[in-house]
């Protein structure tokens, strides 16, 4: 008997049945794929708080171009520029967008934070206010006209701000920062016509005070300056909040239809019980990097822009938070060294590796229920009676190949640290490959699925026994997997 269970989303569904672990033969790990390949991917790397310096950009930038993420966030730090009023130190910066446009990379520059030279300046730490009085809000149109005409060169990829919604200033009231932002997109459109402009950076997915933003916007004919909306929303099970994404898309679209979401900032911690956002669980490198990843591919199943937070850990030390955050793709310390790359470091580079912008999502186009196809719900997958467990699951095809590659884990709880697996008979309708493999994501490594182990009956591709985890894995057809010769097996 078949039995339904709530997943991200799936294309052609999934039929799902627990059986032994196959013998898989190792053939090789994903060759990582360099930023400046030429191709576009889905993915943004956050670089953030070096307007702070709780970072070191020259202790990782050469871990940079090996990821495979071009586009970059950064905060471009206004009162880390303008120390004395109209006096712009940009040799920091300059340093920072000259190096990384250099190596081929994109920064995505964030207007950030306030400045306490002037009254009403606003402050430079998270929830400390932005700037809310003449004196400053003429100050800040200075700074942001003077920052567009620097680097509009070499930057085309904004963002007003970073998650208004936090803190007590009286000013970061929806309608309030509705006004700064568009002030702010209007001198970016103004100096640079063709900007790519993020707009609203919730810290959390706060519906009431989305809509009063887009509300305002709309009003006055000013959502149009912006190409997307960004959010923030750390959870503990990356699958658990795409309903919640889903009604923040709903909203925005009721003022904006069709404007793109993109996921602005996200991570989880690899050190258990640190502080911080999702600091209070038993984290370890192996579960961050499953986390990550399952983050990473969820939100290109829902069509999501998505920002990888972040590469390197920060060292906090002032402000709400004065502690190391290990949300890093790197290990590193006090001092701001890059010690080591991490489980994530080389699990986001497998993705990156595989999923560019060649493949395409699939359309949802049925479940097989009782060797019938039927419509596909893009919200359940269905699986057998053995196991209660839920299976995220999403396709794609190659745009000239037509061949496909499928990510599925088990979506039902907070990714651990556990390796093991259990196989599953897995059955996908109207699948095409012609040599599959199976790719686990957090190692890189790749397996032979042999000709005995899948089949093809009624439009319909069986695979015997494909071992699944709370970690994603992936069936593609082998042209789509850049390989290099497999390394010692691990």
């Amino acid at each position: 008997m078949l039995t339904l269970a709530a997943a991200g989303a799936l294309l052609p569904a999934v039929a799902v049945a627990q059986q032994a672990a196959p013998p898989l033969t190792h053939i090789g790990d994903v060759a990582p794929r360099p930023a400046h390949a030429g191709t576009r991917n889905n993915w943004l790397l956050g670089c953030e708080t070096l307007d702070r310096d709780f970072a070191s950009y020259d202790a990782y930038k050469d871990y940079l171009v090996p990821l495979g993420i071009r586009r970059l966030r950064l905060q471009a730090g206004w009162a880390k520029t303008e120390k004395k009023p109209g006096e712009y130190d940009w040799a920091w910066l300059d340093h920072i967008v000259d190096d990384a446009t250099s190596r081929g990379l994109a920064p995505w520059l964030q207007l950030a934070y306030g400045n306490a030279i002037y009254p009403g300046g606003g402050g430079t730490n998270l929830a400390a206010g932005v700037p809310d009085s003449p004196q400053a809000l003429a100050a800040w149109d200075r700074w942001v006209t003077a920052l567009v005409t620097r680097y509009r060169d070499r930057v085309t990829d904004w963002e007003v701000w970073n998650e208004p919604n936090f803190g007590d200033n009286t000013y970061n009231t929806p309608e309030s920062f509705a006004a700064l932002s568009a002030r702010s997109a209007a001198i970016i459109r103004r100096l640079q016509p063709k900007a790519k402009i993020s707009g609203l950076a919730l810290g959390h997915i706060d519906y009431d005070y989305a809509e009063r933003f887009f509300q305002a916007l709309h009003a006055k004919r000013q959502l149009a300056l912006f190409d997307n909306i960004t959010y923030h929303d750390y959870v503990y099970n990356p699958d658990q909040h795409y309903p919640k994404v889903e009604k923040l898309r709903a909203i925005l679209h009721k003022y904006a239809p069709g404007m793109p979401l993109r996921q602005g900032e996200n991570g989880a911690p690899s050190v258990p019980y640190s502080g911080g956002a999702l600091g209070d669980w038993a984290w370890s490198e192996i579960a961050q990097a499953k986390w990550a990843t399952r983050r990473m591919l969820g939100d290109l199943g829902h069509d999501i822009e998505s920002s990888v937070f972040t590469i390197i850990e920060i060292a906090y030390t002032n402000g709400p938070i004065n502690t190391l955050n290990t949300k890093g793709l790197i290990k590193s310390d006090a001092s701001k060294r890059a010690l080591r790359p991490k489980a994530a470091y080389r699990a986001v580079q497998t993705v990156v590796a595989i999923f560019d912008d060649q493949l395409a999502r699939l359309p949802d186009i049925g479940h097989v229920h009782n060797d019938k196809l039927v419509p596909q719900d893009p919200r359940k997958v269905l699986m057998t009676a053995s196991t209660d467990r839920t299976v995220a699951a999403y396709g794609y095809r190659h745009k000239a190949s037509g061949k496909d590659a499928y990510t599925l884990w088990l979506a039902d709880v907070i990714p651990g640290s556990d390796l093991a697996r259990k196989s599953y008979r897995i059955g996908l309708a109207n699948a095409r490959f012609e040599q599959p493999v199976y790719v686990d994501v957090i190692s890189g490594k790749v397996y032979d699925i042999p000709a005995s182990e899948w089949h093809v009956k009624d439009g319909r591709t069986v695979f015997t026994n494909i071992p699944l985890f709370d970690g994603p894995v992936v069936i593609a057809d082998k042209s789509l997997v850049p390989l290099a010769a497999a390394s010692p097996a691990g």
